[in-house]
């Protein structure tokens, strides 16, 4: 057991243990107060990012919602801060961040700050607010369900709730946990809350619970960065002190959630059941197959778990992707998640299952496990997962704060006490080592025993609309009796007590609260520094002297164009950055296919031909991770960006393997066809996503047929792909011949950027070694200019206006809006500082459009964007049960402030330059995010690396009147139907209200199906073929490996959503 240690005489908080990973520089210390049983884990890690986690255990055996509604409502005030918002008020000014989360086992609440002079400032605040909160019945109110005054459900928590409760994954998912869990376990229940019993929760549920779970000893703070710890422990020394009175007795007896709890039976059989959810396209459905595992604190065993997992379907190249998605192509995908509990929940998702063969592809998922379990294991694909999943927990731990939060909230929840559990988790690799050395018949014997002996629980998603239709009619029915058994006298009584509520809730914090936390110095924060140095065409952009410069002029030159970014890291980051202005309009719909199919592909060598699964195979053995996606991380939607991410040592090897892909691959008619009918699967499922499929309305009108963001959404895949599909059975040449063409066009070194991101003293032959990928052809050619999104917007994107456009989907409970208006289009355009700071100001959590919309139930969130990229602005509106109430009040908090009847706050704009501060450090958290912004800012944007330092000085002296003036002249103008275009998805029953709501306000909405959107690109179909595409949206250029790049390419200052 590890030693245990007092860390000062005055301290009550002894250490427990401390202890440095081997594969990482980072230093571990655990603590535990001797007063209060609160728990502490610090990692120190370099960055500017203080990240915190403040987790505790939480167990409900019912559906009630408790825990969800508190996580919100400990945002509504504390002990010593009665007021609504302050929180949030003082976060924002010491260069913070809150959020918080929910989950089945546990609560989270996160406090991200830029630098610890702010992170402690914050600290005692946050944690009086989630042990002492205030939990006022008005606060309940408002912020977890009530009726308004015209008889519809409102409130934050029940519109997150109705956004989802009724949608394919929350359907299933909750029907699996009642199969794998009886009555009494807490992992049955769904802790989010149901919609029907969050109308009748009370507060005093809410504060019961709190007080049940909410005590120090079931409380462990989680801290990643540079950690003052003698600051932190005494900050924590007086916050104990001042709560003692204000929690139960910390001798009392205390019973552990989920450790002390009744434990899961096993299973006893195997159940097969069947779900039915909203869907008017009812072609495909969903395989959701759940069991149990080993222990999640068993590393051995559940390590095995891991890689099995990785083995049968952590790639085309496994056993069940390449049997079940390429070659038998009866799904679209095979997903495999894990929960870690007592005892691990191993769960897989086929993905896009046509509907009539549910139940035979389910049986033939088991006939392939058990076929492989029959047959010998490939060891040495077994031992590259092994490896493979090695390096990337190394590279995790480098490039990752989150990567140890997890396992250390797993350890809280599920561990041993003494930190046995968590040093043998986090301090060394050695699991691996030992899996490398496992045999065929420990892998089989594993296989066996966990995935065909013992029994699951699997269920079918079945689309129905009939099932639409009456969610529908029963939703209006239930709506309607409410408001005939209120009157109209009832429903003013419920006004007044929204009204009484809200009054309540808002009270103005005094400024002498505010004041007294003085916005902290930015010396405190340690951004992360990197150095440019340039080869070839990058060197036109100018010419660098420094230490890095110099290793790179010392190799010999090339043409090409090679940006490098020197960081202090084990690992190298390749790009290859593809501009597509090269590809034809007419093909540039093919990209998915090209994107899908690009390492997935056979490959020549030596003039012989090596199946894909060698090749996919063989670049798992070689790299940590590869991906192709578009430009958006980068700020440019319309490139194509190819990652290869690799041991430092690898780099010679990363480089060949680009030559390879770009310059070797075959264009195989059964792959094409395999990636049209992966790609075309899916589509049913991505157009069920409310707000994927508001964006993607506006795409198609926003942006023209040049756009490759447009191209490839899912309104023209879903179209243009079932042509493809007949033209491969038809005309097979034609379509590889066209795909051919586009790869010939990219693969020009006059196309090629590449950005390396490595430890380049590190680097053998950094530059020369370039050449493997241009040698044979020509790269005599200027470089071609950086594809431009601004130049592809339609003329409705150039010049919004008069265009507004509502579209009903069944597979959604509540609505969604988006706005877009002109904005800067260059970042040296003058207004963009005061722009900046108007954006900042009113998109603060707790800020005006959060008060005005979030604070009163409108909307769950709703946030102002810029895109200099496009030249435009736009207001997103997520997930509403009215969206035009919504954009109403956001109307008339901007309307108020360019009226001047609403005051600028000093305070608050103090804090809206911090929160740009705290963007800048989000940016650059890691050293490779530090290195891609800053090429983002001098290749892709073309402005100074020092950008940040630059504005921030400009933001400090932006005026008020600068602030109305663009708040007039360029925000206002989003809100009027002749400089504005709108997009809305709602649930049927909203579509007469929000036309009836936007006409009021100036907007001509026009009512359309999906179908209306969606564009073939000229190529025609034959009668008949479009039947079922009636209403269906959107799927970006994702990364192709099998996930998905989550990264916004907007830029505005948007809010994080509890």
């Amino acid at each position: 057991m590890p030693a245990v240690s007092r860390i000062s005489h005055t301290t009550r908080f002894k250490e427990i243990q401390k202890f440095n990973p081997s594969y990482s520089p980072t230093t571990l210390t655990q603590y535990e107060s001797t007063r209060t049983g609160l728990r502490v884990v610090v990692v120190d890690q370099a960055g500017p990012k203080i990240n915190g986690f403040f987790t505790l255990a939480t167990e409900i055996h019912d559906d009630s919602g408790a825990p969800h509604t508190l996580e919100h409502l400990c945002f509504m005030g504390s002990k010593s801060y009665q007021y609504k918002g302050v929180l949030d008020k003082l976060a924002t000014r010491a260069y913070s961040n809150t959020n918080a989360w929910t989950a089945t086992d546990h609560t989270a609440y996160t406090l991200d700050t830029a630098g610890w002079e702010g992170f402690a400032q914050i600290l005692p605040v946050y944690l009086e607010h989630v042990i002492v909160p205030t939990l006022t019945d008005a606060g309940c109110y408002t912020e977890v369900h009530h009726v308004d005054g015209t008889g519809n459900d409102a409130g934050v928590v029940y519109s997150e709730m109705q956004g989802v409760q009724n949608n394919q994954a929350e359907l299933m998912d909750l029907k699996s946990k009642r199969l794998l869990y009886p009555e009494g376990v807490g992992f049955r229940y769904e802790t989010g809350g149901m919609m029907e019993q969050l109308r009748v929760l009370t507060a005093d549920r809410i504060r019961k619970f709190h007080h049940e779970m909410y005590q120090p000893k079931n409380l462990c703070l989680i801290i990643v960065g540079q950690v003052d710890h003698a600051n932190l422990l005494d900050i924590l020394d007086d916050f104990e002190g001042t709560i003692l009175e204000d929690i139960p007795r910390p001798d009392a007896p205390f019973k552990r959630p989920w450790i002390d709890s009744v434990q899961a039976p096993a299973l006893e059989n195997s159940v097969i059941e069947t779900v039915k959810f909203p869907e008017e396209d009812e072609s495909s459905g969903e395989i959701m197959i759940s069991l149990f595992g080993p222990g999640c604190t068993d590393n051995l065993h559940s390590g095995a778990m891991m890689i099995l997992l990785t083995y049968l379907a952590g790639s085309s190249a496994s056993v069940l992707e390449n049997t079940l998605v390429e070659k038998e192509q009866v799904a679209s995908a095979v997903y495999y998640s894990f929960e870690s509990r007592p005892r691990m929940v191993v769960q897989f998702t086929l993905s896009s299952v046509a509907t009539e063969r549910l139940e035979q592809v389910e049986r033939r998922f088991f006939e392939v496990l058990t076929e492989t379990a029959a047959k010998p294991i490939d060891l040495e694909y077994m031992r590259d997962c092994v490896r493979r999943e090695k390096r990337q927990q190394k590279f995790a731990a480098e490039s990752s704060g989150q990567f140890f939060a997890d396992p250390i909230i797993k350890d809280f929840l599920f561990g041993n006490r003494d930190g046995s559990t968590l040093q043998a988790d986090l301090e060394t690799l050695k699991v691996f080592d030992i899996l490398e050395t496992w045999t065929d018949g420990q892998w089989r014997y594993w296989l066996k025993i966990w995935m065909l002996e013992g029994p699951h629980v699997t269920i079918l998603g079945r689309p129905s609309a009939e099932m639409s239709e009456t969610l529908k009619s029963e939703e209006k029915a239930r709506v309607a009796a409410r408001k005939e058994k209120l009157g109209d006298d009832g429903l003013k009584d419920l006004e007044r007590r929204l009204a009484a509520a809200r009054a309540e809730n808002d009270k103005e914090v005094p400024q002498e609260v505010l004041e007294r936390f003085e916005v902290p110095s930015t010396k405190s924060i340690s951004f992360i520094d990197t150095t440019t140095a340039r080869s070839g065409a990058a060197r036109k952009m100018g010419t660098l002297k420094n230490p890095i410069q110099t290793v790179i002029d010392q190799d010999d030159d090339l043409r090409l164009f090679v940006h490098f970014e020197h960081v202090q890291s084990n690992f190298a980051y390749l790009s290859l950055i593809l501009g597509t202005e090269v590809v034809p309009v007419p093909l540039r719909p093919l990209l998915s296919i090209y994107m899908d199919n690009f390492f997935s592909t056979p490959m020549l060598r030596n003039g012989k031909q090596i199946d894909f699964e060698k090749i996919v195979m063989e670049l798992e053995r070689d790299t940590v991770d590869y991906r192709i996606r578009s430009g958006r991380a980068i700020g440019n939607s319309e490139v194509i960006v190819v990652q290869l991410r690799v041991e430092v040592e690898k780099y010679q090897t990363a480089i060949r393997w680009f030559k390879d892909l770009m310059r070797s691959s075959i264009f195989d008619l059964e792959r094409i066809k395999a990636s049209t009918t992966k790609l075309l699967a899916d589509i049913p499922d991505e157009k069920r996503e409310g707000s994927s499929m508001m964006s993607s309305a506006e795409l198609m009108v926003g942006t023209a047929p040049s756009s490759i963001r447009r191209a490839c959404d899912t309104l023209v895949k879903a179209v243009y792909l079932k042509r493809v599909r007949r033209l491969l059975e038809e005309d097979p040449n034609t379509v590889l011949s066209q795909l051919q063409e586009i790869n010939n066009a990219l693969a020009q070194p006059s196309n090629f950027r590449v950005l390396v991101i490595a430890n380049v003293e590190k680097l053998q032959e950094p530059v020369s070694s370039w050449k493997t990928l241009t040698e044979g052809l020509d790269d005599s050619k200027a470089l071609n200019p950086l594809d431009n999104r601004l130049s592809r917007l339609s003329e409705h994107g150039k010049n919004p206006g008069n265009t507004a456009y509502i579209i009903s989907l069944p597979t959604i409970d509540s609505s969604f809006a988006l706005v877009v208006a002109k904005g800067p289009s260059s970042y040296d355009d003058p207004a963009l500082p005061a722009l900046m700071v108007a954006g900042a100001y009113l998109n603060s959590v707790e800020g005006p459009l959060w008060t005005a919309v979030r604070g009163t139930g409108l909307a769950y969130g709703t946030s102002l964007y810029r895109h200099i990229d496009s030249g435009q602005l736009s207001l997103d509106i997520y997930r509403s049960p009215d969206a035009f109430k919504a954009f109403a009040a956001s109307k008339e908090v901007v309307q108020n402030f360019v009226l001047g009847k609403t005051e600028f706050d000093p305070l608050a704009l103090e804090g809206a330059i911090s929160y740009i501060v705290l963007s800048f450090a989000n940016a650059e958290s890691t050293m490779a995010d530090a290195a891609e912004s800053s090429f983002l800012r001098q290749v892709i944007r073309g402005i100074p690396k020092d950008w940040n330092n630059v504005i921030l000085e400009r933001l400090r002296k932006v005026k008020v009147e600068e602030i109305k003036t663009v708040m007039k002249d360029i925000f206002l103008p989003m809100f009027e139907g002749k400089t504005a275009n709108l997009f809305v998805t709602c649930a049927p029953i909203m579509e007469e209200g929000l036309v009836k709501g936007f006409e009021g306000l100036g907007f001509k909405p026009e009512v359309k199906p999906l179908s209306f959107f969606q564009d073939d690109y000229g190529l025609k179909g034959e009668e008949g073929e479009d039947e079922d595409d009636e209403d269906d949206g959107e799927e970006d250029l994702d990364d192709e490996e099998g996930e998905v790049d989550d990264e916004e390419e907007r830029e505005g200052e948007k809010v994080e959503i509890r």
